[in-house]
């Protein structure tokens, strides 16, 4: 492979086109409006570098980053590229990666607001995340030893895997198909409405009005804090520990806790409620 060591790329597509290429300890920052600097370059191996101009990986393929800073100025830094791995990095830049497939990270912080949007074949692990609307749209995730602070988080994902994560995050698995989370701390207001098959095991979570408009939904030795008008119009399979403030109209299934303060059935005959309720200390 080529070898760059300790250079400076100020300029628009300095090393586009790119193959085989090695880059350390190496900075693309300048006066310049140097975009896209790397852009349709395939077998990169980038080490300790620095981005600060935008749109420096897009249509990549084979690239891997270690110890690399993406600032806050790489706009868009990875969009439309395939088969990266992310090692102890830094991300910063806004919308950091779109419509990439078969990405692994591991390690390091991203501070992005619309981060991982329309990606699939994604690996995530010991990893902090802080963005307003992560993943939006995307397929085929798993997520270990993450942690997340957003808002709007996984929007429309289809097939996702969380283990032992903790996120605290507003409006989280909107319209979700065929998630599983395990082991893991959830925080957020109106979580997983309109979902479909998604499955909570071993999971603390918190917030009001969770889980509402849900087709087979699962929870398994899962407990609720602060939560009520919980479960209204969902088809809904739960064993809970703890208690409830309220659940207000399920339709289908069971639902079985500690300790329930309120029932609320004021269902009309669109969305009749044949939802067996056990309550175990009652």
């Amino acid at each position: 492979m080529k070898e760059y060591t300790h250079r400076v790329f100020p300029n628009e597509r300095d090393l586009y086109g790119s193959n085989d290429l090695r880059l350390v300890e190496c900075a693309f920052t300048g006066k310049e409006d140097g975009e896209s600097a790397l852009k349709e370059s395939k077998n990169l191996e980038l080490v300790r570098c620095n981005m600060a101009l935008r749109y420096p990986l897009w249509h990549c393929e084979g690239v891997r980053l270690s110890d690399c800073c993406m600032e806050e100025t790489c706009r868009a830094p990875i969009w439309y590229s395939k088969n990266l791995v992310i090692e102890n990095c830094k991300l910063f830049g806004i919308k950091a990666l779109r419509e990439c497939e078969s990405v692994k990270i591991s390690g390091g912080s991203i501070v992005s607001p619309e981060f991982g949007w329309r990606s699939r074949d994604i690996s995530i692990e010991d990893c902090k995340i802080e963005g307003e609307y992560p993943f939006f749209e995307a397929r085929n995730l798993l997520l270990s030893r993450v942690s997340l602070t957003g808002k709007y988080s996984f929007q429309y994902v289809e097939n996702m895997t969380i283990d032992s994560c903790n996120f605290a995050t507003k409006d989280a698995f909107w319209h979700t198909k065929n998630v599983t989370v395990r082991n893991s701390v959830i925080s957020g207001e109106y979580l997983g409405w309109y979902s479909e098959n998604l499955t909570f095991e071993n999971c603390k979570i918190s917030g009001t009005q969770p889980l509402c408009y849900c087709k087979g939904l699962r929870l398994i030795n899962c407990e609720l804090d602060g939560a009520d008008f919980a479960f209204e119009y969902s088809q809904v399979e739960a064993d809970l520990c703890g208690s409830l403030i309220s659940v207000k109209n399920p339709l289908s299934g069971f639902i079985t806790a500690d300790r329930i303060d309120e029932i609320l059935l004021t269902a009309d005959s669109k969305y009749p409620c044949n939802c067996k309720i056990t309550v175990r200390n009652a």
